[in-house]
């Protein structure tokens, strides 16, 4: 069981803590390229327990920093976006999107330091229709991540925010815990298989038996469950650092989605979603672009710290439950697979599972591992300087892919695996 200290080792985010450090190694999702308009208003943004402010400068370029000007500590979310740069409008400190000063039009020209001076700034890219950060120090920056989900073209690659008020950790953590799909996302009452349907074959049998393995970037799991005689079904899903998850929500042949969860502060996080708009199922397609009104039904955007992406069903609504559904249509009441788990890990008390009032079960063998795997990384990282796994290498990504299919029980299920990865990819 793990301590309380691990727990805030895992969970506690901001600058100077373990896991915080740990974190800026990587590059993270930040935004959406739409959100950050050429030549608007700046935008609030929270991450890592930073506040910033993101903008996009006349010359299309995106800025992110701290969004105290370093004269007078003035937000400079109140700045004004100008030819090249952002311009306090207290007293004119301007800044560009790498932080330099470009001008301080309350200084006398003989008494300029401009060159003294720089805004504390990070390093951005875009792909996909999203805006990355780099909030390391590292001179040498990393590629982008290799995880498929996230390398097509923008017009193929479909891509959501969904804020959740809650540490990014229960929702990885359930992004990675398969046995709840059968419970939570089921109907009201258990039914039998009557098909070698996977769908049918998990509502009928919501007690999978697990196989788990570390891997150069992470962990996997293979989740398997008898299928026709001498076949089994598997469910093969991944954990990457430092906070990305690839669910089997699919066929292995077709279906490449990831989702980061990219921690705002210690009690909120954005999970984002990317899926590669052409190897999707037509019903998960017709899903996720206009037919999943329980996730995409979002409040509007304010500019608050904590503003963005966030859902209208929502712990003061209850989530908008229908006990009258709940009896006698889905287990829940609450309407959607996203919604449901959103509101599983919101009801955590302080948006965290108590390590010590928690009892977990073989059922969360991959939680455990996952656990250890990234409290061995922290550590490594804080007290030795070793590097975190796929941070300097992150074509290790190109290693997993989710899905699911069926082998005889008799195969080694990670040889299959890859064996299927592979065939998938050279047809595609």
């Amino acid at each position: 069981m793990a301590s309380k200290r691990d727990q805030d080792i895992l969970t506690q985010v901001g600058a100077g803590m373990p896991m915080g450090e740990f974190m800026r190694q990587y590059w993270l999702p930040a935004a959406m390229s739409s959100e950050v308009k050429a030549e608007g208003e700046p935008m609030r943004l929270m991450l890592l327990g930073e506040k910033l402010i993101a903008f996009r400068d006349t010359n299309g370029k995106v800025g992110i920093m701290d969004h105290r000007c370093p004269h007078r500590c003035v937000s400079l979310f109140f700045g004004r976006n100008e030819e090249g740069g952002i311009r306090c409008v207290y007293h004119g400190w301007k800044f560009d999107a790498d932080g330099k000063c470009l001008d301080m039009a309350n200084v006398p020209p003989h008494q300029d330091f401009k060159h003294k001076i720089h805004a504390k700034a990070y390093r951005t890219r875009e792909r996909a229709g999203v805006v990355w950060v780099y909030m390391g120090e590292q001179a040498e920056l990393p590629d982008l991540p290799h995880i498929e989900a996230t390398m097509g073209d923008e017009s193929d690659t479909i891509v959501m925010f969904i804020q959740r008020e809650c540490s990014f950790l229960p929702g990885l953590e359930g992004s990675i815990d398969t046995s709840h799909a059968g419970i939570l996302h089921g109907p009201a009452g258990r039914p039998q298989a009557k098909s070698t349907d996977i769908e049918e074959i998990i509502l009928a049998n919501p007690h999978p038996e697990y196989k788990v393995s570390e891997t150069p970037y992470g962990t996997t799991y293979g989740a398997y469950r008898a299928a026709e005689q001498g076949q089994l079904n598997w469910r093969v899903a991944h954990y990457l650092f430092p906070f990305w998850t690839l669910a089997p929500t699919g066929p292995i042949e077709g279906h490449v989605t990831a989702r980061a969860w990219v921690p705002m502060d210690d009690t909120h996080n954005m999970s984002v979603y990317f899926a590669r708009r052409s190897t999707l199922h037509v019903s998960t397609l017709a899903t996720l672009t206009g037919g999943a009104a329980d996730f995409t039904d979002f409040l509007p955007n304010t500019t608050d710290w904590h503003g963005r992406w966030r859902p209208r069903a929502r712990p003061e609504n209850d989530y908008f439950i229908d006990r009258a559904k709940q009896r006698t249509e889905t287990f829940t009441g609450i309407n959607g697979v996203l919604l449901q788990d959103q509101m599983i890990t919101e009801a955590m008390e302080g948006g965290m599972p108590d390590f010590d009032w928690e009892h977990l079960a073989p059922s969360d063998h991959m939680i455990t591992l996952t656990r250890r795997r990234i409290l061995q990384a922290v550590n490594a990282f804080t007290n030795t300087g070793t590097r975190p796994p796929a941070a300097d290498t992150p074509k290790d990504y190109l290693l997993a892919r989710s899905g699911f299919f069926v082998a005889p029980e008799t195969r080694d299920w990670l040889e299959v695996y890859r064996e299927r990865v592979d065939a998938a990819r050279a047809a595609a």
